[in-house]
Formats: structure tokens, C-alpha cells, sequence
């Protein structure tokens, strides 16, 4: 079964085997369990943008938890830690606002100057694997459905990263929800998708057919091969809502956080500026790139095949398959030879 057992990941700074508490494990199991066999129409209502919001409001917005004492509690039990925070923290007078916090990423979140390299968009735990069928990184479409993450299925973008690298990185409560351009380039194109808001637990991930293809999405797509680029061709980065977020705030600032806009076509965008913010919960980011443009990081494609950590992941694919979690603004992939321009 999908929720069976404990779910581990590999701490990307210490190699350390991490078990992961899962949010609101016991209430998702039940959702994609009992209730979305025996109550479809329960089951639909849970998935839907109302009910997210609502579970929103309960847990970041309820008149009752708008206390410091309380904010400061959920911080410790979430294991947040305020000091990287930009706000002071009597700022943060509610759980909305420690979610949607800003930290001093310039200083706890520095970036190498290597411009041949892609950098990860959050703080995350992340999965990378190949849309072409005959590469070893290839596993089942469980996570999404290629043609139905773009779009319809003569977008213009299919065939442009058809066969190419995927990495997919999941955003949990305590993370911090800006998300950051992970490349130097143009933005070409930016769209929307509605959809449902289905929740990323790893379980519910394997039970909800390819659900990250069926959830809200926005989808941006850069062109790296310009002056100043990171000269590894388009990348597309898709930012899918999840249970209890409300909404992708596009805000996209060359410096800090400062006059944030919407990152348009013709935008120049830097790698590792925030791009935008989800509100608030749990979300997901998938990058997608050309074949043949990027080597995704060596530990990371080491640790995805560990057999010594109980991923839930790998109880529905035909090999281990185990996340890293990493820090946004940290290599996650460089140029691959003879890419570029």
C-alpha cells in the first residue's frame, strides 16, 4: 500500500538518514483511502479550491492562534528557525505570516558564483528522473502526466522537452514558500492551468494517479541561452499547488525582495532572485529540461538509489527511489558538455 510504513529522506549537508513526520499523515490516509474508494463525492470536495481554503483559514488565519505565544510555539514544533528571518519577530504575528516569511537568503542561503550551474527553486526535497523511456532515471508516470503538466497536447513546449531531465521538489509545512528562478535567462512564456488541489504526502502522491498534472499550475519557461545566461536552452518551472494553498503570488525582484513584479515574457530574470510565493501549505515544484542539457548533481542521484532508507516512494516503483533534501539557491544540476551556445 501507498501509506504503509514510515517515509525517510537523505539530509543533503550531512548524509544523514532523516524520518520524515508527515502533516496531517492519519487525515490524508483516510482521504485517499476510505474516502476517495467508498465517498467520491466527499472525496472531490476535499480537492477542491473551497476547501482548501477553508483548511487555510482554520490553520494560518483563526482569530484564535493570532498570539505571539502561539506563533512562537508552532515555530519550535515545526523546527522554523526565526534568526534567518528578515522581520523581526514580533512581525509575525500569526501563522500566515510565519509562512509566508522572508529570510535573509543573501546570508543563509548563499549561492557559489558558477554560472554553468542550476540551483533549486526552495528548500525542498527533491526527485529527479528522465521522460525518456530507455534512461535509467526513467520511473512511471505517477508523479504527472507529460502531456497533461503542459498543457494541451499541441502546446508549443512538448516536443521542446519531450525525452528531457525532470527534478521534482517538494515543499513541506515548515518550509520557507518563496520560490527562487533556478537559471539566468529570458522568460519566454507564462501560463496558467486551473485544476484541484491534491495533496503532495508522498502517499497520496502514488494513490491520486499523477496527481501534480491534475492540481492548479502555473507554468513559466525560460531561455537560458542568452547573454548573461546560464546557456543550458529552455527550462520550464511549473509551481503546483497542494492542500491548503490558496494561491502562486508571482513577484519576481532582481535585488532582495525589492519592487517585486510579474516575471512577463521579455522579463531578464537572474538565478536565485524569489520569483514568487505559495499561500500557504504544502506545495510542489517541477523543473523541466531539454535532453542533453543538464547533469543533474551526483549526490542526489546517488542517494535516489540507497537501499537502506524506507521511502514510500519506493514501495510503487520497481527500484529504490529516495529524495534529498536540499536548500534553495544549492546546486541541483550544471551545463552538460557540449550544451550551451
Amino acid at each position: 500500500m501507498s501509506f504503509a510504513g514510515i517515509h525517510q529522506y537523505i539530509d543533503r549537508d550531512s548524509s544523514r538518514v532523516v524520518t520524515e513526520h508527515l502533516y496531517a499523515d492519519h487525515w490524508v490516509r483516510w482521504l485517499y483511502s476510505s474516502a476517495r474508494e467508498r465517498m467520491p463525492g466527499l472525496f472531490k470536495a476535499a480537492t477542491s479550491a473551497r476547501f482548501s481554503e477553508l483548511l487555510s483559514f482554520i490553520h494560518y488565519d483563526n482569530p484564535i492562534c493570532l498570539q505571539p505565544i502561539h506563533v512562537e510555539r508552532m515555530a519550535r514544533k515545526l523546527g522554523i528557525n526565526l534568526a534567518e528571518c528578515l522581520d523581526p519577530q514580533n512581525a509575525l504575528r500569526s501563522p500566515r505570516r510565519l509562512f509566508e516569511r522572508k529570510i535573509r537568503y543573501w546570508d543563509c542561503r548563499p549561492m557559489a558564483n558558477r554560472p554553468q550551474e542550476v540551483v533549486a527553486p526552495a528548500d525542498a526535497k527533491v526527485l529527479a528522473g528522465s521522460l525518456s523511456s530507455t534512461s535509467l532515471l526513467h520511473v512511471k508516470e505517477k508523479f504527472f502526466s507529460y502531456e497533461e503538466l503542459l498543457g494541451p497536447v499541441n502546446h508549443r513546449w512538448l516536443d521542446t522537452f519531450r525525452n528531457g531531465v525532470f527534478a521534482v521538489f517538494r515543499l513541506t509545512p515548515e518550509k520557507y514558500h518563496y520560490n527562487h528562478v533556478p537559471v539566468s535567462g529570458t522568460v519566454v512564456d507564462v501560463y496558467e492551468l486551473p485544476g484541484v488541489y491534491h495533496s503532495c504526502n508522498p502517499g497520496a502522491v502514488l494513490t491520486e494517479a499523477t496527481p501534480f498534472s491534475k492540481n492548479k499550475r502555473c507554468i513559466t519557461v525560460f531561455d537560458t541561452n542568452v547573454k548573461g545566461g546560464t546557456g543550458v536552452g529552455y527550462v520550464a518551472m511549473i509551481e503546483i499547488v497542494a492542500l491548503m494553498i490558496g494561491d502562486i503570488v508571482q513577484c519576481y525582484s532582481d535585488q532582495r525582495y525589492d519592487d517585486p513584479r510579474l516575471p512577463a515574457p521579455g522579463t531578464a530574470v537572474l538565478k536565485g532572485q524569489p520569483k514568487s510565493l505559495y499561500r500557504p501549505g504544502s506545495s510542489v515544484d517541477v523543473l523541466l529540461f531539454q535532453k542533453g542539457a543538464v547533469r543533474i548533481s551526483e549526490d542526489i542521484l546517488r542517494n535516489l538509489n540507497r537501499v537502506d532508507v524506507k521511502s514510500r516512494f519506493t514501495q510503487n516503483f520497481e527500484k529504490p527511489l529516495v529524495e534529498t533534501d536540499v536548500q534553495v539557491r544549492s546546486p541541483i544540476a550544471c551545463r552538460a558538455a557540449g550544451a550551451g551556445y
